[in-house]
């Protein structure tokens, strides 16, 4: 079915990055059209470590540029979405063997002085012969350093992304995968596969904003007819979950002895997530899963440090993601520059074709902005920059005040348990009351799935956040799927197939 509509905009890739530019190229007056061919954030955007960071590490790397802006974006990003955006705290045990202390110092020094820190706390040494850090470490450690970074729930920060481009008017299809693309002097005329019915459509544009991730080189050859692209690393990188091995707030940085790190992090209340790995990775980035030996690689490492050793028996569940680096040449998958390119392809006066090679969460609003500004060069300036003072849907409250708002959830829904009220709140901020409705007790939320979800947060989920299956609700949307039973999971499924139609959208009732 073609259309007389040209769009301004039509961005390939429902990751942070794709659904990034759309939120921005619509709040800038730009006509948007963006496909995922599966659902938000199914790629590398919900397989991150969940990480709003400065990227201590790639100091060592020398990219001080993508640090400063990294560590910038902190507290930006905290003040736009302080529901799912957290400070945390990380303690970095000083390893006689390892880096010297010196030089964690000087590095912890730029890490609170070039990033533009106001309200993070800065960095602290630790006498581990005292602080509560140590207790279950091993007491080999007798110094750390304290410093700060922040949490973020991924793959909602995607979706919040989604939903706020819609609701601005930003036309948003999961399950539709573009299988053809071609374009004139003009426009581009793109051919979109409905991945639920089969049916294809076809969408005119006069730009085209390749965010496919992992797939931009697959866009570039399989799609668009350029031959040869190769423009990406694929470098996999996996996590394991446990149950809890410790009641500090704070998460833990572990140095190897193989000079890579991983973190230790406090992980949906009951767990402990511990990552990730990094190594590259040559097959189908939708098949990606952890290895035996990354499994035992990440046991190994964090047993290194932990009086109680992880064990694989200990482990709940575990999650990989391939990320998409901008192939430098670097020797190692940890070496590869974590900074993002990009690039115009508008041959001979065509309808121009942007690509986004790398990039990372704490960096996509930057990355964002920048390509705009791409955007402004080809098809002209609409508007002004916006973002840095924007807050995502249910985030409208000040960032210091989570626990006052909080609060007043649990004021007006009573009959919500603290971990429901406080779970709902993280999830939704203050979109919790749309959810909620005017329900009155937890009978009014309608059908219970397992733990604490209800059917009125799934029809929101259906409703609001373009979930389709219970994959989608219980390890996108939520993690719920720590906490239900095969059989639960299997129920929830069963319900959204009758509460979903094949397009995706919620049934008529």
């Amino acid at each position: 079915m073609a259309t007389d509509k040209i769009y301004d905009v039509f961005v390939i890739g429902g990751g942070i990055n794709g659904c990034g530019i759309a939120r921005d190229a619509v709040g800038r007056g730009y006509s948007v059209f963006l496909a995922e061919m599966n659902d938000l954030a199914s790629g590398t955007s919900s397989g991150s470590t969940k990480l709003i960071h400065g990227g201590l590490r790639y100091l060592e790397y020398y990219e001080f540029r993508l640090v400063r802006e990294s560590l910038m974006e902190r507290e930006v990003l905290w003040a736009a979405a302080p529901h799912i955006i957290w400070p945390m705290r990380f303690v970095l045990p000083h390893h006689a063997g390892l880096r010297p202390a010196w030089l964690l110092r000087l590095g912890l020094f730029l890490y609170d002085h070039i990033g533009g820190r106001k309200k993070l706390p800065a960095t602290r040494t630790l006498d581990m012969t005292r602080d509560p850090a140590a207790k279950p470490l091993k007491s080999l450690y007798t110094k750390a350093f304290e410093y700060s970074d922040c949490w973020v729930n991924d793959a909602r920060f995607v979706a919040l992304n989604a939903r706020d481009a819609a609701d601005r008017g930003a036309v948003i299809h999961t399950r539709s995968k573009v299988i053809s693309a071609h374009r004139d002097a003009d426009s581009w005329t793109l051919t979109v596969q409905d991945m639920l019915t089969g049916a294809t459509e076809e969408v005119r544009s006069r730009l085209v904003v390749n965010a496919a991730g992992p797939w931009v080189d697959e866009v570039l050859t399989g799609v668009v007819g350029i031959n040869d692209a190769h423009n990406v690393r694929l470098v996999q990188g996996s996590h394991i979950v446990v149950r809890k091995k410790f009641d500090d707030p704070r998460a833990y940085f572990f140095q190897n002895t193989d000079g890579r790190i991983i973190f230790a992090i406090p992980y949906e209340q009951d767990f402990t997530l511990i990552g990730t790995t990094d190594q590259d990775y040559h097959g189908n980035p939708a098949e990606v899963k952890i290895t035996d030996a990354e499994i035992d690689y990440l046991c190994a490492a964090a047993s290194e440090y932990f009086v109680e050793p992880v064990k694989r028996d200990d482990v709940v569940w575990t999650y990989s993601g391939v990320r998409p680096l901008y192939d430098d040449g670097a020797s190692k998958a940890q070496e590869a520059t974590r900074d993002y390119v990009l690039k115009t392809d508008a041959p001979d006066g065509k309808a121009p074709l942007l690509n986004i090679f790398g990039g990372k969460i704490t960096t996509y609003r930057r990355l964002s902005e920048h390509m705009l500004e791409k955007i402004e060069e080809q098809i002209g300036k609409k508007g002004k920059p916006w973002t840095a003072t924007g807050t995502l849907p249910g985030g409208d409250f000040p960032a210091t005040a989570f626990d006052t708002e909080l609060q007043k959830l649990k004021a007006d829904y009573p009959f919500l348990d603290a971990r429901h009220a406080r779970r709902l709140f993280r999830l939704y901020g203050t979109k919790a009351r749309i959810l909620l409705g005017k329900a009155t007790s937890l009978a009014d939320l309608g059908q219970l799935f397992g733990a604490d979800l209800y059917e009125a947060e799934v029809r929101y989920q259906i409703a609001h956040e373009w979930a389709v299956n219970a994959q989608d609700v219980l390890w996108r949307r939520t993690k719920m799927g720590l906490h239900l039973s095969a059989d639960e999971a299997a129920a929830l499924d069963r319900f959204m197939d009758g509460a979903v139609d094949r397009r995706g959208k919620v049934a008529a009732e």
